[in-house]
């Protein structure tokens, strides 16, 4: 999967938006939080997500595929990991992974923000 495979699968969402807060950096939101940070690790195009609601669950991701995940700077204690977009980790389970990553998101709205489709 490339960086906009990526980026258009997030953006079919419900409520997702493109946002560019920092240079060389875009994120997609849903209402006014992210959901997935698009970018490129080493050179390489990732995906930061959520992958769980604690550290924990999160590192089952570094066991499976410890060469193309890794816990995402400042926030990765919060259960946000950095995976590969073109490595080791099956186009299939990275559009799960940001499935999984929009609904804790989405779920942790406030009602008025969330999407309602």
């Amino acid at each position: 999967m490339d960086r906009a495979e990526m980026l258009a699968y997030c953006l079919a969402k419900p409520g997702a938006w493109l946002d560019r807060p920092w240079e060389n950096d875009e994120v997609v939101k849903v209402g006014s939080r992210i959901f997935a940070f698009l970018g490129n690790g080493d050179g390489k195009p990732t995906v930061g997500i959520k992958c769980g609601p604690t550290r924990e669950i999160a590192d089952e991701w570094l066991h499976r595929h410890p060469d193309d995940a890794r816990p995402m700077a400042y926030i990765g204690r919060s259960g946000w990991n950095t995976l590969s977009l073109d490595g080791g980790i099956d186009p299939d389970e990275l559009t799960e992974a940001v499935d999984a990553s929009y609904d804790m998101v989405v779920a942790k709205l406030p009602r008025r923000e969330r999407p309602t489709a």
